[in-house]
């Protein structure tokens, strides 16, 4: 009969990391908090037309992924977003035909054309932009304003350039115009699509950090490049393919919010810049789950403040982000967290 050898505390399992809940509180949270102030049929209103606003936030943001996982300061993300909105028209516009008709599966179909032109340009934008403006200031982050912010103005203007001074009206889908009704609650069909892209988004970003070789390979690097780079990866050949992945996901939030507002400018990009930033500080640096919570917790404030007091919109997204720093200083999750 075999002895049973005793279980040393180094044999011990670790012990399972507990999962930080309170920032997943937040977001239903202010929906509850603001339910009293208003009639039902307005709070589903003002609620859904809130989390749209925040997917196509999050969707903008990426670059949680450029600031928080690379440390590159790039005040010309906002550029990524316009050039997405104007290169959609090379696609909504001569199709426009198709965007007339009465069938949701030639919408998506033309929508989902005009996306993906719009994600390939960016990207391929993103890489040239971080091999030729980025890259010789990497940790150098008061060059990396002045050359990121260069580069917007710079864009802005060849925008104007290729497509003219002029605003450009770029109307919804036939099959995404109106609203459902829920009750009496009037819900916005494109906003629901817009909820539902950006769940999809959030999924596969989540997905591709943590159930990935290529994310492990992110998240190591963040850590220790000198270290992954000594295992035989070229990590900076992952982080350029990072910048490149942050601004297809800029270009593909430039689309959607071209359509939110149907109507594209030059400057649209630097109007959501700041916000973009926002939501990247409160998310805390890096953290995807972060950036997706502070862009629904951004949107739905500015939403229910709209409608309650609009003077106090104004500043009700710097009111939240200090708030959110007076009680978590490195965001809602310190890189890494989630």
């Amino acid at each position: 009969m075999s002895a049973t050898l005793p279980i040393t505390q180094a044999d011990a399992p670790l012990p399972a990391a507990r999962r930080d809940v309170a920032p997943l509180l937040l977001v239903p949270a202010v929906v509850l908090a603001a339910l009293p102030f208003m009639s039902l049929p307005t709070w589903v209103t003002l609620t859904v037309a809130g989390l749209a606003m925040g997917m196509m936030l999050f969707m903008a943001s990426g670059l949680t992924l450029v600031f928080g996982l690379m440390s590159v300061l790039n005040f010309g993300h906002g550029a990524f977003v316009s050039v997405g909105a104007f290169t959609a028209t090379f696609v909504l516009l001569p199709m426009r035909g198709w965007l007339e008709m009465d069938s949701l599966l030639a919408n998506l179909g033309v929508l989902g054309l005009a996306v993906l032109l719009a994600m390939v340009v960016t990207a391929l934008l993103g890489w040239a932009f971080e091999r030729i403006i980025i890259q010789p200031v990497y940790g150098q982050h008061l060059k990396q304003i002045l050359i990121t912010v260069a580069g917007m103005i710079v864009s802005e203007q060849l925008i104007n350039v290729i497509w003219g001074p002029e605003q450009i009206a770029v109307p919804l889908p036939a099959a995404l115009r109106g609203a459902v009704f829920v009750g009496d609650a009037a819900i916005e069909k494109y906003r629901l699509l817009a909820v539902v892209v950006g769940l999809v988004v959030f999924a596969a970003m989540l997905l591709t950090l943590n159930r990935t070789k290529i994310g492990l390979l992110i998240r190591a690097g963040v850590e220790n490049a000198e270290m992954v780079e000594a295992m035989g990866y070229r990590i900076r050949r992952v982080f350029v393919g990072v910048f490149a992945a942050g601004s297809a996901l800029a270009g593909l939030g430039g689309v959607m919010w071209g359509l939110y507002k149907e109507t594209l400018v030059a400057h649209m990009g630097s109007e959501i810049i700041v916000l973009v930033f926002i939501v990247v500080i409160i998310g805390g640096l890096g953290s995807v789950g972060g950036c997706f919570i502070g862009s629904l917790l951004i949107a739905l404030v500015a939403n229910y403040a709209g409608f309650l007091a609009p003077k106090v919109a104004l500043v009700s997204n710097i009111g939240l982000m200090v708030a959110v720093l007076l009680w978590r200083p490195a965001g809602l999750y310190a890189k890494g967290r989630l």
